[in-house]
């Protein structure tokens, strides 16, 4: 047990880091926020003055060698998410990296080895699987309600590509893949995680809206804008993954998730409209489909009748994905999830997409090779 608060950096000074990870630290008794490292130093200090961090850096290495802090947040552009880690880890520091873990499963694999050589505590914050609607899906499969799983349908529709600006996350230089790695990897870990391992994939990437250049005019290889895969797992089972950036959606947020599951006993419905709309229901074979309210130990302290209150408060203030990564670090365990290796599991599907859409075929993940020297 630590006989003092875990001392949390965060590298990346951005609105999602001001949004969910600051709340999460000091809303977490155990832990307290003392740094904050971004390349601009004047708007670095400008966040840390509006969040009363006490620490800012430039440089991250200088950051991670200080002896100032025990754990790091790392929020930025998927290009850092690798070398920022290996320096990390190298110094025993406790990471939690944003999605996507990496560029590609070469860098995936080795922070994954880097961080079991390492004995910390790491995490990927694959958000939606703590929504209520997932973890009551999670229950309900795990408790054989449509028995042998048959086929999952899973949809993410949002607008954020639509206008065709230029975003770092459409530039493969600085993303490695587009919304197949931006959104399509929450998907894909949740069918994961549903479901089982996914040994093979079909996937057509979309480029329908055409994206604006770079401020400095140079070109660039542009990344998808939305993603059609056909998931085959190790089990038998199939599914479908649809994630689209280009999808006008109602309300201020902008989006909605649709999971649907069959199986050899039941069926399961699920959407969540970023609304109001938190809603599972489904049937036994034989019976009418009806609404499967969700528990209430499920639903906890959150607020239920806003989806992005609801959100919010599943982030910040229960004790999974940050918080959850801090309790891990207070209790000594290294076996918090979703995992490193999650992360890297997640890629490699990614990569095989991106392969299945480039050479129009089906591609084994074991095809995807592991490491550098493979």
């Amino acid at each position: 047990m630590s006989v003092r608060p875990i001392r949390v950096g965060v590298v990346g000074p951005g609105w999602w880091t001001e949004t969910m990870f600051v709340p999460a630290v000091r809303s977490f008794q155990d832990a307290e926020l003392v740094a904050i490292c971004g390349r601009d130093a004047v708007r670095t200090r400008a966040f840390a003055e509006a969040n009363a961090i006490p620490l800012v850096y430039t440089d991250p290495n200088e950051m991670f060698a200080s002896g100032e802090i025990d754990a790091v947040i790392i929020s930025t552009a998927n290009n850092s998410h690798h070398p920022l880690t290996m320096a990390a880890l190298h110094h025993q520091l406790h990471v939690l990296c944003e999605k996507p873990l990496a560029m590609n499963p070469q860098e995936a694999d080795e922070m994954v080895a880097a961080a079991t050589e390492a004995g910390v505590t790491c995490l990927v914050p694959f958000t939606y699987r703590f929504m209520p609607i997932s973890q009551y899906l999670h229950r309900l499969v795990r408790e054989g309600f449509v028995g042998t799983p048959y086929l999952i349908n899973l949809r993410y529709y949002t607008g954020f590509a639509r206008n065709g600006a230029y975003a770092w996350r459409f530039d493969l230089e600085h993303s490695g893949a587009g919304v197949v790695g931006d959104l399509g990897t929450h998907w894909i870990d949740m069918a994961r995680w549903l479901i089982g391992e996914i040994s093979a994939v079909t996937c057509t990437l979309t480029h329908l809206v055409p994206r604006q250049p770079r401020s400095d005019g140079e070109p660039y290889d542009v990344g998808d804008d939305g993603a059609n895969i056909l998931v085959e797992f190790a089990s038998g089972a199939h599914g479908v993954i649809v994630v689209s950036a280009v999808c006008h959606e109602d309300g201020a947020f902008g989006q909605s998730h649709q999971i649907d599951i069959h199986g050899s006993e039941g069926t399961l419905y699920a959407v969540n409209d970023w609304i109001r709309t938190q809603q599972v229901r489904g049937a036994r074979d034989g019976d009418s489909i009806v609404e499967l309210p969700i528990p209430d130990d499920i639903w906890g302290e959150v607020r239920r009748d806003d989806v992005h209150d609801t959100y919010r408060d599943v982030f910040r203030t229960t004790d999974v994905l940050t918080r959850g990564w801090l309790a891990g670090i207070r209790d000594g365990r290294t076996d918090v999830a979703p995992s490193f290796a999650d992360g890297a599991a997640a890629q490699r599907i990614v990569a095989a997409c991106q392969l299945s859409a480039r050479e129009g075929r089906r591609v084994r993940v074991d095809e995807i090779q592991g490491s550098p020297g493979d």
